[in-house]
């Protein structure tokens, strides 16, 4: 893709392959548009900027939102967060000055960064939509690799393998003076021509854009079978388990299957969130790939202004508006962030949210002494009745879990 904090003097002069040569009258841009722009940019990167950090914060410093998924929004945030940065706000002095102010290295460092951050989101995004397929299509495996140490692991891998790939924008970018006949102006482009350019484009269009978008339609179609047309099986299990602990007595109120109702909810409403998050990826990066490629097959490139500062905000705001999304369909979110910023009452937290039936099924994954990381990315809305609610008839099935469990339970299940 072309560089995101390039002016239109940069781009034709791009496109063209020319350098160094008299490129007619120079204009600065219109009053009308550095408003506009300045405005739009500032109120985006900010809103964006504040919204990621207090992503990041939130699972950093709340225990119980340290699950894989959220580990992934995490890094997602992080690479958000220098997309923000490093393309949106040169903007703003692109259009306040018309021209590069940073420099040879800043030059450098800023293409650099945005890169990253870009095809780093768009991994991370691929990332959490494999993790949803296999907790849900596959339970049974997701025990073993849904799990908060390899999720660490691959976000590792993902930031190792998308900073040495790069690298190679260190050694393509640099400053170019325009040469304007009432003007020059310095500006950050390639050195490399527009034929030696384009591959590299496609290869960063169909890795990081189109093959991403491919496997989350295949798979969240997938997903939507299991969870929206064929009932949630239940926990493989509970059928070997202790059967006064699937049912309650007549009356009760908590059951095996109304915990299963509970997970199902949770699962899909985590589901939603995470698909909504993809298709806004999708949707708002269109424009500016569409562009390139249309570009990328014209003599001329159409280059106008209004509408490259259209595709620039619509990316800025891909970046700025997850931890909105965030917000609006996750209880878990929209909680910690009233927390952190200290809104409203501060509640104490209540005990774990669990029927026996589950109690008993997170029991035995706990019987090697590893923390059930997994299951805190699916049960992970649950506001059911806590033990001194139980009605009678399940109480003495409760009594036979030792003390030390339940504290271990409530410790490492809780949401």
């Amino acid at each position: 893709m072309d560089n995101l904090t390039m002016g239109n003097s940069t781009l034709e002069e791009n496109t063209s392959g020319h350098r160094n040569q008299t490129l007619g009258v120079w204009t600065d841009y219109t009053f009308e548009y550095k408003v506009v722009s300045v405005f739009l940019v500032s109120l985006i990167c900010g809103v964006g900027i504040v919204g990621n950090v207090m992503v990041i914060l939130v699972v950093l410093t709340t225990k119980h939102m340290r699950t894989p998924t959220n580990c992934y929004l995490l890094s997602l945030a992080a690479a958000d967060l220098m997309v923000l940065t490093a393309a949106g706000l040169p903007n703003i002095t692109d259009a306040l000055h018309g021209q590069w102010v940073y420099g040879y290295a800043g030059c450098l460092g800023i293409t650099y960064f945005q890169y990253l951050g870009i095809n780093a989101s768009s991994c991370f995004i691929t990332a959490f939509t494999v993790e949803r397929y296999i907790a849900i299509c596959h339970p049974i495996k997701s025990q073993f690799l849904c799990t908060l140490s390899r999720a660490k692991r691959i976000i590792l891998l993902v930031w190792a393998l998308t900073s040495v790939y790069c690298v190679m924008w260190l050694f393509l970018s640099d400053t170019t003076r325009l040469v304007y006949d009432n003007a020059v102006r310095l500006s950050c482009a390639y050195k490399v021509s527009r034929s030696h350019y384009l591959p590299i484009y496609f290869t960063d269009f169909t890795v990081f854009y189109v093959l991403p978008l491919m496997l989350a339609t295949v798979l969240y179609g997938l997903i939507a079978r299991i969870l929206f047309l064929n009932p949630l099986p239940a926990d493989p299990k509970d059928g070997r388990g202790n059967t006064c602990c699937k049912e309650s007595g007549r009356g009760g109120r908590v059951t095996g299957g109304s915990s299963s109702s509970s997970t199902a909810a949770s699962r899909r409403q985590v589901t939603k969130m995470l698909a909504v998050v993809v298709i806004i990826f999708a949707l708002l990066w269109m424009p500016y790939r569409t562009l390139v490629v249309v570009n990328s097959f014209l003599d001329k490139a159409y280059l106008d202004t209004w509408f490259l500062l259209f595709c620039r905000l619509c990316i800025y705001l891909n970046s700025a508006i997850n931890p909105i999304i965030y917000n609006a369909m996750s209880q878990k979110f929209r909680s910690a962030f009233k927390k952190l910023c200290r809104c409203g009452p501060q509640r104490i937290e209540k005990p774990a949210s669990y029927s026996i039936a589950l109690t008993y099924s997170v029991i035995k994954e706990t019987s090697n002494g590893e923390s059930p990381d997994h299951f805190t990315t699916e049960i992970d809305e649950l506001h059911s009745p806590t033990n001194k609610y139980l009605p009678a008839s399940i109480l003495p099935c409760a009594k036979t879990i030792p003390h030390e469990t339940i504290s271990m339970l409530d410790r490492d299940v809780k949401i």
